[in-house]
């Protein structure tokens, strides 16, 4: 693997992770609405989901 791709997952599951902090920590509490909550649960899932999967990729390249 290069080392611009490694830097590049890793980059990403930084900025994956913060947005993760942010929603759960943020915006979730201060959604207007029954409907902006549920957009923002179902972002902290895909979130999770993308860290998952770059958590793995990064296992398999270091």
């Amino acid at each position: 693997m290069t080392n611009n791709n490694l830097h590049n997952l890793m980059s990403q599951m930084t900025t994956e992770q913060k947005s993760l902090w942010r929603i759960e920590n943020h915006y979730i509490e201060e959604a207007g609405s029954p409907e902006e909550r549920a957009f923002w649960e179902e972002m902290k899932e895909d979130k999770r989901a993308h860290i998952e999967e770059l958590k793995n990729l990064l296992k398999e390249n270091i």
